[in-house]
């Protein structure tokens, strides 16, 4: 089964592969990278806004419709109910910026608000319109209002989202739709709705197969764009912004971001007497290294050619000596004349300097690391001003 997914996956979906570990993630929302999820939630509320922006202007046309199909007494009310759907998709079309603390939970509160419009105009029409009593084209109209709930479905499919989440949010519509049909006047049986009930679980199947599809692609791309390709360590680009948004969440929080800047001490010898796939592999070294003592939030940077950048968020500067000396248990790796490498580490925390911003916060860890370099390397210097030594300790 899972041989036939990624099959699926590379032929028909994208060309890109499909690994073990992004499956999970393509069946529940977890387990994602903050950067993938604010990446997800700015591409669902950018779609949200454009297709409310058309449902603003077409829904309250369609009246038109109404005042010339259904009598008075039944056009007025559906007209107030277009005007009052109209409204909510103005509001959710409304131009915003996207949260900082919580992005995803912003995405989703749009996007279900603005799938429960329509079956809610549905089974408020059923209040006015008696189908059963109706014939030629207002009973057509009346009948073309009990597929909205089947559009919502179908609307789905645009979104990138996982099978449980295009599961769990089309439950209300299936649910207002069998309600609706049973509460429309004609017998609620399987010989009489079973067809409509199947097409509703086929646009379902639709929906979760094109979000599956769609999150696998964005996730592809994601990694692309943000990972350094030799390391797979975030890219310069990616690591500053990634550093912007925790420095603002943790400044709004007031909790300590400390920025660890490392340069690997004599890195260009390694090129020269060595070759650069030696170097290449000094640097896969350093971060496998560091990824087995990072934390699961903190992010790890390639700032450039040899320099490395750590954040750690919630990490007070009282900690950091800790975070070295396993860092100096775990080593850095080796070099190619056998020797352990070493590395340059320049400290940096919000709180402790002061800082105002991300980016004098890098500059002090990197005026530090600049200070171990000419102080004799293979050693951390901290806000403080002390001097961590490696290899002396």
């Amino acid at each position: 089964m899972k041989r036939l997914w990624n099959a699926i996956c590379q032929h028909i979906v994208a060309p890109t592969q499909l690994s073990s570990d992004q499956f999970p993630r393509l069946l529940a929302p977890f387990n994602r990278s903050p950067q993938l999820r604010r990446h997800a939630a700015a591409v669902i509320i950018a779609r949200v806004q454009l297709i409310c922006a058309l449902f603003a202007v077409l829904v309250p046309l369609w009246a038109v419709v109404d005042l010339l199909v259904f009598e008075w007494p039944v056009a007025w009310p559906l007209v107030l109910m277009r005007l009052a759907s109209a409204a909510v998709f103005a509001a959710l079309a409304w131009p915003r910026g996207i949260s900082m603390e919580r992005p995803y939970l912003q995405a989703m509160a749009m996007l279900i608000t603005m799938m429960l419009v329509p079956p809610l105009f549905y089974l408020a029409s059923l209040q006015v319109i008696d189908v059963s009593q109706l014939t030629g084209w207002p009973r057509l109209v009346g009948e073309l209002y009990g597929f909205m709930p089947t559009v919502v479905l179908g609307g789905l499919a645009i979104f990138p989202l996982t099978a449980l989440e295009a599961l769990l949010l089309s439950l209300p519509a299936i649910a207002m739709a069998v309600f609706g049909m049973a509460a429309s006047g004609l017998e609620f049986s399987l010989q009489q709705h079973g067809a409509a009930l199947w097409f509703m679980l086929l646009m379902l199947g639709v929906a979760m197969f094109s979000g599956m599809s769609q999150t696998h692609y964005m996730e592809s791309l994601v990694h692309k764009a943000m990972t350094d390709p030799l390391t797979g360590a975030f890219s310069r680009r990616s690591g500053a912004e990634a550093l912007e948004l925790m420095f603002r969440l943790s400044s709004m929080s007031s909790r300590p971001l400390t920025v660890v800047f490392f340069d690997l001490d004599h890195f260009k010898a390694i090129n020269d007497g060595y070759g650069h796939d030696a170097g290449d592999q000094a640097l896969i070294a350093l971060v496998q290294t560091l990824r087995g003592i990072l934390r699961r939030g903190d992010v790890l940077a390639r700032w450039g050619g040899e320099e490395f950048v750590a954040v750690l968020p919630d990490m007070p500067v009282a900690q950091v000596p800790a975070f070295l000396s396993r860092l100096r248990a775990a080593g850095l790796g080796i070099r190619p004349d056998g020797k352990p490498l070493t590395a340059s580490i320049g400290v940096a925390e919000s709180l402790v300097d002061g800082v105002g911003d991300w980016a004098k916060l890098v500059d002090l860890a990197d005026q530090r690391m600049y200070r171990a370099k000419h102080e004799g390397r293979d050693r951390a210097v901290l806000p403080d001003g002390a001097v961590i030594g490696f290899s002396a300790a």
